[in-house]
C-alpha cells in the first residue's frame, strides 16, 4: 500500500480568515536567530508586514529599493559569502523582472537561496494586469535543481517556510499577503515533496495548490450530494511533484481535475499532466488561466472572470467523469 500523508481539515467550526502576512513574519522571526539569515526585500517591507521586524534587526535585513535583479545578485553574492539569504517582492518581479539573475547567479551557481513571491495569481486583485502572475511557477520550474512552492494557509506556511530555507539550492514559494480560510490546524506539520490528501474518493481526484485547495474541498463536497467521491490532494510542492501520491489516486479514480491559480502551461496541470503520462494515463482536465493577462478588480470577481471557483471545479469534475465512462464503455481517446 503506498504511503499518502492524510490530514483531517480544520474543525468546520473554524471560519475566521487568518493573514498570510503574519505567518510569514512569524516565520521569519524563528529563522532570523540563525546567525547566516539574511533577508532582502525590494521596498515592499510594510506590504509583508516585515517592516518592524527589519528596524529591529538592521544588520539582518535590507531593503534594497525598487531594483529586483539588482538585489537577486546581492543575495547571490551573500550565498557565496556562506549566508542563507531569504529574498521577497510581488510574485511578478520575481519572475519577470529578474529571471535572468535567478536563473544564472543563483540556480547555474548552485547557491541557496530562497525566493518569496508575493500576491500570486488574482491575488493581486487591485494590483492589476501588470502585477499579477500567471506564468512564475511555469518560469521557476524551468530551472534545474529547483523547488517550487505553493503555501496554502497560516499553518502550512509556518511549517514549510523554514524548511525550504534550509534546503540547498534555489527556492520559490508563491505567498499569500491577505487573509485566507484555514484548512490546517496550527500543529499540523508538512513534508516538502510530500502531497497532502485531504479527503479520499473513488470517483476522481482533484488536485490543487494554493487558493484553489479550499474551492477543492467545497466542490467534492458538493458533489458528494451527487452521489460522487472525490478525493482532494494538497499538493503544495508542485516540484518536486509527489510522484507516489499522484500516480497512486489517478491509478484509483480514473479520472483527475487539476486546479491551480497559474496559468494552465507550466504551472500544476502541466506537473501533473506530465507525470500522468509517464505513470498513469487517464483522463485529465485543468483549471487555471487559460490564454489571459491579468485584469483589475476583487479577487472574487477574478475568481469568477478566469473560472477559478467551486462551481467552475465541480463542473470540469462531472466533464472528466464523462469522459472516464466513454473510455471504459468505448475505448475513446482520453
Amino acid at each position: 500500500m503506498t504511503m499518502i500523508k492524510i490530514i483531517e481539515r480544520v474543525s468546520t467550526s473554524v471560519h475566521e480568515p487568518v493573514a498570510l502576512r503574519d505567518a510569514f513574519v512569524t516565520a521569519l522571526i524563528h529563522m532570523g536567530e540563525h546567525p547566516d539569515f539574511i533577508y532582502l526585500d525590494a521596498d515592499l517591507m510594510s506590504s509583508v508586514g516585515t517592516r518592524q521586524w527589519a528596524l529591529a534587526h538592521p544588520d539582518k535585513a535590507f531593503n534594497m529599493g525598487v531594483a529586483e535583479a539588482n538585489m537577486i545578485g546581492v543575495a547571490a553574492g551573500l550565498a557565496a559569502a556562506g549566508f542563507r539569504p531569504l529574498v521577497h517582492t510581488f510574485g511578478a518581479f520575481a519572475a519577470r523582472r529578474c529571471y535572468d539573475q535567478a536563473f544564472l547567479a543563483v540556480g547555474y551557481s548552485g547557491f541557496a537561496v530562497t525566493i518569496i513571491g508575493s500576491d500570486p495569481g488574482v491575488t493581486a486583485a487591485f494590483n492589476g494586469g501588470t502585477h499579477m502572475p500567471f506564468e512564475d511557477v511555469a518560469l521557476y520550474r524551468a530551472i534545474p535543481g529547483s523547488t517550487v512552492l505553493e503555501t496554502t494557509d497560516a499553518a502550512m506556511l509556518t511549517s514549510v517556510l523554514p524548511q525550504a530555507w534550509q534546503l540547498p539550492g534555489l527556492k520559490y514559494i508563491r505567498v499569500g499577503r491577505k487573509p485566507v480560510l484555514p484548512v490546517y490546524e496550527p500543529e499540523n506539520s508538512f513534508q516538502i515533496g510530500q502531497a497532502v490528501c485531504l479527503r479520499e474518493g473513488n470517483d476522481a481526484v482533484i488536485i490543487a495548490c494554493g487558493i484553489l485547495v479550499v474551492h477543492a474541498l467545497e466542490a467534492a463536497e458538493m458533489l458528494q450530494q451527487e452521489g460522487l467521491t472525490v478525493a482532494v490532494l494538497d499538493c503544495f510542492t508542485i516540484k518536486p511533484l509527489d510522484r507516489e501520491a499522484v500516480c497512486h489516486w489517478a491509478e484509483h479514480t480514473g479520472a483527475v481535475v487539476t486546479a491551480e491559480n497559474h496559468n494552465i502551461n507550466g504551472g500544476l496541470g502541466s506537473a501533473v499532466a506530465e507525470l500522468l503520462s509517464d505513470c498513469r494515463p487517464c483522463p485529465l482536465e485543468r483549471i487555471g488561466i487559460y490564454e489571459s493577462f491579468g485584469e483589475v478588480g476583487p479577487q472574487d470577481y477574478l475568481e469568477t472572470r478566469f473560472g477559478l471557483t467551486t462551481l467552475h471545479i465541480a463542473d470540469k469534475v462531472r466533464t472528466v467523469m464523462k469522459r472516464k465512462l466513454k473510455c471504459k464503455q468505448g475505448g475513446l481517446t482520453l
